[in-house]
């Protein structure tokens, strides 16, 4: 789990290979809230930041999507 305490995060990742890589952020309803990444990536790792400023205190999830694999993590907005 991760917590966001300043509105703001990194969330960094590895790619084994190379693909179309989507990181999606979901409130606890499921509603697509933001979309950090949709593109082609080569394999290697990389790192995103995430501005949650315009959001609520709340529980949030981030999915990454990279080929067939799927992760999802839960984050903790605290304002």
């Amino acid at each position: 789990m991760l917590i966001i305490e300043d509105a703001s995060t990194i969330i960094n990742y590895q790619l084994p290979y190379d693909g179309m890589v989507t990181i999606n952020i979901f409130d606890v309803l499921g509603r697509d809230v933001k979309t950090l990444v949709n593109e082609f990536k080569s394999q290697g790792r990389y790192s995103v930041s995430f501005d949650a400023s315009h959001l609520s205190s709340g529980v949030y999830f981030y999915r990454l999507r990279a080929g067939n694999f799927v992760s999802t993590k839960k984050m903790v907005l605290l304002k």
